[in-house]
């Protein structure tokens, strides 16, 4: 039923990631229409000012050409009408004649005006090219002087042309965000399913626990099995069902930590493992010290090491070397190095390690890594990771705790 819970939820989780990148492909479809629907716009208001400039350029030929009565109404009809473009108006000399549009700060003073200006006008000279005014004498049409208008976008336009980028920045954003959501969800949802797992096997393992503790009872008084060591072994065993029970009950629930002998633990781990491996595997603990301590619960954190060494046994085959290193570390840490001499990984494999579901086993649930992880991570509040690792040579995983 877990399992069935488990494969529904990974399924459900597949289904929406498609259905993310369904949203992702209409938010690309849109950010690029309104970014080339605005450029569009832009490029019409673009012209627009020039003509809008021009028409200024025209109208200023035209008063230095002309005494008609007209001149006034060019004059306050179209050249004091532009009060959105910035214009600077220069003579053939490139001397500074006139200005309009352009933030001048009455209290600056001439020198800083003119320095403002001159980079205004360098500004603008990198935005368009200039409109030329030709001056003529009325009578006779010769050219006796050029000026030249230059301008910039106006300042409508300037976000007009930003508009699209914000915006696009804007979903990014709530994209981004959308994202962070979702995965939290899915990581959520994920725990959820390895805590119900975890409980089920915990609450599955209760029944015929009991019944194989009543079995012991019986074949403890057949002589024909008494003093032969095998009721003891079942005995071992059924203990250790009693702790892996435990520490299945606990996952999803906050367990208590205490200060426990990290040695000592280690030490329980490597003495019920040992004789339920290939003879030829050697499980070593290397200490300075048989009194290092930290706060830990001690079946998960057993648990934690019992599942890197079963590991490292799959890793290695019938044969190799499983060495344990117990240290004391700097600012009050407790290192834990568990190294084997198996196949090792490559660079993939180790990012992958720790993900829920991730396994290079043909008969596995990926549970192992990841579950050891949130004890060591989320429960002691320590690091689990891998500290070294080549192909063929084999693997070291370190674990960091606080020491009490």
């Amino acid at each position: 039923m877990a399992k069935a819970a488990r494969i529904a939820s990974m399924d459900f989780y597949r289904e929406h990631t498609n259905l993310k990148w369904v949203i992702l492909a209409v938010s690309v479809i849109i950010s690029v229409g309104t970014i080339y629907y605005t450029n569009i716009l832009v490029e019409q208001l673009k012209g627009r000012e020039r003509n809008q400039v021009s028409l200024f350029a025209k109208a200023l030929e035209y008063t230095s050409n002309d005494t008609d009565n007209n001149i006034l109404f060019i004059t306050e009809e179209i050249i004091y009408k532009n009060n959105s473009i910035p214009t600077i108006l220069l003579d053939d000399k490139d001397n500074i004649v006139n200005f309009k549009n352009v933030e001048i700060d009455s209290l600056w003073t001439p020198k800083e005006k003119e320095k403002e200006l001159q980079k205004q006008l360098k500004e603008m000279k990198r935005t368009y090219p200039p409109i030329e005014i030709v001056s003529k004498d009325p009578v006779t049409s010769e050219v006796f002087g050029k000026q030249y208008v230059y301008y910039k976008n106006s300042f409508l336009l300037t976000q007009l042309i930003a508009y699209p980028y914000i915006q696009l920045s804007v979903i990014a954003i709530f994209g981004f965000i959308s994202y962070l959501a979702f995965n939290y969800s899915r990581t959520a949802e994920q725990n959820r399913v390895w805590v119900g797992l975890a409980k089920e096997t915990a609450h599955q393992l209760g029944t015929p626990l009991s019944s194989l503790m009543a079995w012991i009872e019986v074949l403890r008084d057949d002589p024909q099995i008494r003093g032969k060591g095998i009721v003891e072994e079942l005995d071992k065993d059924i203990r250790k069902l009693r702790v892996v029970t435990e520490r299945f009950s606990s996952i999803g629930s906050t367990p208590t930590l205490k200060d426990e002998n990290i040695y000592q633990l280690i030490n329980n781990v490597v003495s019920y493992l040992q004789p339920r491996v290939s003879s030829k595997i050697n499980i070593e603990v290397y200490t300075l010290s048989e009194t290092i301590r930290a706060k830990v619960h001690a079946p998960l954190f057993e648990w934690v090491i019992e599942n890197l060494c079963k590991n490292a046994v799959d890793a290695m085959g019938s044969t190799g070397t499983i060495a344990i290193k117990i240290l004391r570390g700097n600012e009050g840490k407790v290192f834990i190095d568990i190294s084997d001499t198996g196949k090792g990984m490559n660079k993939s494999v180790i990012s992958s390690a720790f993900k829920p579901g991730f396994t290079t086993k043909k008969r596995g649930w990926g549970l192992g890594l990841a579950l050891a992880k949130r004890i060591i991570e989320l429960y002691h509040q320590g690091k689990i990771f891998v500290k070294s690792s080549e192909e063929n040579q084999g693997t070291t995983f370190r674990i960091e705790l606080k020491s009490a």
